[in-house]
């Protein structure tokens, strides 16, 4: 038992609760998250008086460490003989996940405040997504190319991160780390002794005992993760090593490209003897490189390759990462038509479920346009802007499903089109999302996300944010509120400084 642990509180169970979904397929003993919301409305001492001693002893319990393995086919497999050739989803006990976010919120500040996390990993975080770290690494570029230094960039990943979790080495990191010490036994109770059964046709239903790996599908696990990984971010000179979860990018820029592919093959080294001191090892066939260019440079463009596990791997003209499609030059057209392709192929699954004049009712088609095609047709406009061309094939994909949605004829006036269907246009919401992202990047503490640095340099002087507020000096012509915010989220950096 554990001295001067906190009770659970009625308030880190209810902040706990809204982030469950009812909808969700449960564990092997078939609860559902929707009867311990019933409990707590019920009572909230029931919840807090099963939670604080799990806590307070640092143990979890191991009725709740069992789970269903749902074994699925990775579609596109030339051979299904393979395990690699399957995925499996774990299905954990409710109650457990509900116990899991409350360590995840107890650990995450303390984690941040003792160094534990590397200040460039994006991924697991709360006030971080995927935005903040695309923004760090094109803002990076820029930097560099402003500079005249060519840059590249090597993008890795972590081969079956989660399942190289070992409870021992992370309670030993979180140990040296000043973590308190009833929330390194839960995690390390947490992490032992688990057992999984595959649910397959045929399959014998039995458990079977997990000796390494932390669960995927657990609130805490991806936390878990990069608290395991913090080591493995090599501190670059003139450049930069950002993560998400478990990717990794390593970018360099120095006067040449030979010599940017030299000192990536460096860094990966140092890379490598760090993972294998934790048990990570890389996906060499899903590392990827990518040389920068300016839109304006002229020179002949370079495909030097790198080596890497005597592996040649030439640089690629498209990269996605996390669901961002980069380019060499950084322009938004690859991205945003890969993104159209996806859109459309969700709108022809879609469809099957309402045709012309029956099936589901215009609400209801409206309710799968705003979110489940919308969602994947306008990724990433909070950072890319989509030209002139780019915009009109947007605009024509958004009138197609328009007209689907509202059973409207085909000579129907966009107007009249977008009222009856209570959508904005593609180029408003567009411009929503890259204000609210700049606004979201501008007020947030430099310290908490490390690309508001990059944003707050690019502000005209006498700029300053207090209080969530853009504030602007009275020495300094005030900017116009929409100029300032459209141009952070436009372009980290004016195109007039490319060279």
């Amino acid at each position: 038992m554990f001295k001067d642990v906190p009770p659970v509180s009625p308030a880190e169970v209810s902040s706990a609760l809204p982030n469950t979904s009812n909808t969700l397929t449960p564990g092997p003993s078939g609860i559902p998250y929707s009867i311990w919301k019933q409990v707590h409305k019920a009572n909230e001492r029931l919840l807090l008086s099963l939670f604080t001693p799990h806590l307070t002893y640092g143990h979890h319990p191991l009725a709740i460490k069992k789970a269903n393995g749902i074994v699925l086919d990775k579609p596109g497999k030339p051979d299904y003989r393979t395990p690699s050739s399957f995925r499996i989803i774990l299905l954990l006990e409710t109650v457990s996940k509900i116990l899991e976010r409350l360590p995840a919120l107890r650990l995450a500040s303390p984690a941040r405040s003792l160094g534990l996390l590397h200040p460039n990993q994006y991924g697991s975080l709360p006030g971080l997504s995927c935005f903040d770290a695309v923004a760090t690494l094109t803002h990076e570029v820029r930097l560099l190319q402003a500079a005249s230094f060519k840059v590249s960039t090597l993008f890795l990943d972590v081969k079956g991160g989660f399942d190289n979790v070992c409870a021992n080495k992370l309670a030993t990191i979180l140990t040296r780390g000043g973590v308190s010490a009833y929330l390194v036994a839960w995690i390390k109770s947490f992490l032992s002794k688990r057992q999984c059964r595959l649910i397959f046709q045929g399959s014998p239903k039995v458990f079977c005992l997990v000796a390494v790996g932390t669960p995927q599908g657990s609130p805490i696990s991806p936390l878990l993760l990069v608290l395991d990984i913090a080591s493995l971010h090599p501190s670059i000179p003139q450049g930069l090593a950002i993560s998400y979860v478990d990717d990794l990018i390593i970018t360099v820029g120095l006067h040449s490209v030979r010599s940017n592919i030299r000192a990536l093959q460096y860094y990966f080294g140092i890379i490598l003897r760090q993972g294998a001191d934790l048990g990570v090892a890389f996906s060499v066939p899903k590392t990827e490189l990518i040389h920068w260019r300016t839109p304006k440079d002229r020179s002949e463009v370079s495909f030097a390759p790198i080596v890497i596990n005597n592996m040649l791997l030439p640089p690629s003209q498209a990269v996605r990462w996390p669901g961002y499609w980069l380019t060499p030059t950084i322009q938004s057209p690859v991205h945003f038509l890969r993104r159209l392709a996806f859109a459309e192929a969700s709108v022809a699954t879609i469809r099957q479920l309402s045709a012309a004049g029956k099936g589901r009712s215009s609400w209801c088609n409206r309710k799968l346009v705003f979110g489940a095609i919308l969602p994947i047709h306008t990724y990433g406009c909070d950072l890319f802007v989509p030209d002139a061309t780019t915009l009109k094939k947007l605009n024509s994909f958004c009138h197609e499903v328009l007209r689907w949605t509202t059973n409207c004829v085909y000579t129907t006036p966009l107007g009249a089109l977008y009222r009856e269907a209570s959508l904005p246009p593609i180029s408003s919401i567009c411009n929503h999302r890259r204000r609210s992202a700049a606004l979201r990047l501008v007020c947030a503490p430099s310290e908490f996300n490390p690309a508001t640095p990059g944003y707050l340099s690019l502000c005209p002087p006498g700029t300053r944010v207090v209080q969530r507020t853009i504030i602007v000096s009275s020495l300094e012509a005030p900017p116009k509120p929409s100029t300032l915010l459209h141009g952070l989220a436009r372009r980290l950096i004016p195109p007039s400084t490319y060279r």
